[in-house]
């Protein structure tokens, strides 16, 4: 098992910028590959950024040029820098880990719960 923990999310005016963290634990070594994922209100959950073990990323169109995944293995700690954020990008945002991670979120085998990250205009 991996337990993932979020944090970092909060209320920011649109412009302004925000670093989530997700913090691994268990059986970390089994789900190589983190990513974070969205859900606004009233809409599905959607891709956010993916990066493999070795650091390969991926980002969704949305949030590219303004979004940087990174991680820090020897903390198993993956963080989402958001910068330039806009009142669109206002959803819960989950962390997600897996032996891989698909955009449409196939592969994931372990959610965190989320953090509310609100972006006023």
């Amino acid at each position: 098992q991996v337990q993932l923990v979020e944090s970092g999310g909060g209320l920011v005016q649109a412009g302004g910028s925000l670093r989530l963290s997700c913090a691994a634990s268990g059986r970390t070594f089994s789900a190589p590959t983190m990513g974070w994922f969205r859900q606004a209100p009233g809409k599905e959950r959607e891709f956010v950024a993916r990066i493999t073990w070795s650091g390969g990323t991926n980002y969704a169109d949305s949030v590219k040029g303004r979004f940087t995944i990174s991680r820090d293995n020897a903390k198993n700690t993956v963080y989402l820098q958001m910068n330039s954020l806009k009142p669109e990008d206002t959803a819960v945002y989950y962390c997600a880990a897996g032996g891989y991670i698909t955009r449409l979120g196939n592969g994931v085998d372990y959610w965190g719960k989320g953090t509310l990250v609100t972006v006023s205009s």
